[in-house]
């Protein structure tokens, strides 16, 4: 089976856009990049001019023989022919630049933001309707449950928005170039981050139809009533209608209350985090087994 079409990629054809992209990067000489599915090395160009290295993961056997061929006395080049999703993520300071196979973008901006080594900034190219589900408010509507959870750790924005005629083969959706920066100050202490990614998983995970009475078995709803009438938000408000400020005020309530109120939602990040994983490697299968389907 040939990788590009198990991981399907729309590749950029102007080396122009590329240099474009990478001023509005925060790229420099003293960078390491790491560059997910390198495909024909347009980008993987680029970033030898910008940086101090460049790492390339490629799948596909005939592209990276003929990356190889392409940089071959190219000394600032590491090329791997390795999943990245399977990959240890390195303990030095680096940076992300790439344009990433679509059907996986959910699970590889989860390696980026979830292990222990992030990097310091990441910037790819993806499908604005994935992009939304970790952006969130203001962009849109509403927050996702992964929104609130990686936004004490990180900024995301979009920085541009791509036209079809950018990609061969063109796509027949909206993409769009995100930027994802891991905050120097975290909002929440790191010692509390599971503390706080359990809170608002469970939150997001029950059937009641509204904040206070979907914590209510954990926080008094007479203390998140109180709380939000100071802070500004509606104790009748769904999970995904609270602003971050709102979930850090809610995790301050939640943070000083005895163990036995906290071990009520204690795991629940961890478990949602293997259903998801189950569910990400059934949906891998079913491409591998229909790939052939998406032959031309």
């Amino acid at each position: 089976m040939r990788n590009r079409i198990k991981y399907s990629q729309n590749f950029l054809v102007s080396n122009e856009l590329v240099r474009s992209l990478i001023r509005k990067s925060s790229l420099s000489s003293d960078d390491i990049v790491f560059e997910i599915g390198a495909g024909e090395g347009i980008i993987t160009q680029e970033l030898l001019k910008k940086s101090k290295k460049v790492v390339a993961f490629e799948l596909d056997r005939d592209l990276l023989n003929k990356l190889s061929e392409k940089f071959r006395t190219e000394r600032l080049l590491e090329l791997r022919n390795e999943d990245f999703l399977n990959c240890d993520l390195p303990s030095y300071s680096y940076k992300v630049f790439s344009n990433i196979p679509f059907n996986i973008t959910s699970s590889i901006i989860k390696k980026l933001t979830l292990e222990a080594s992030p990097p310091e900034d990441s910037y790819l190219i993806v499908q604005k309707e994935a992009a939304m589900r970790f952006v969130g408010k203001p962009l849109d509507s509403k927050n996702s449950q992964l929104a609130i959870v990686l936004a004490p750790w990180f900024e995301f924005r979009f920085i541009h928005q791509f036209r079809p005629s950018d990609f061969s083969p063109r796509p027949n959706v909206d993409i769009v170039f995100l930027g994802i920066r891991k905050r120097k100050e975290p909002l929440v202490d790191n010692k509390n981050k599971d503390k706080y990614r359990d809170l608002v998983i469970y939150a997001f995970s029950q059937t009641k139809p509204n904040i206070s009475e979907g914590l209510s078995k954990v926080i008094d709803k007479q203390s998140v009533i109180k709380l939000a009438e100071k802070v500004g938000f509606s104790p009748n408000a769904k999970p995904s209608e609270l602003d971050l400020e709102d979930w850090i005020s809610l995790f301050g309530l939640f943070i000083d209350l005895p163990d036995k109120q906290q071990n009520i939602v204690r795991g629940s990040f961890a478990k949602q985090l293997e259903q998801q994983k189950d569910i990400e490697k059934i949906n891998r299968t079913r491409i591998d087994k229909n790939w052939r389907n998406y032959r031309h």
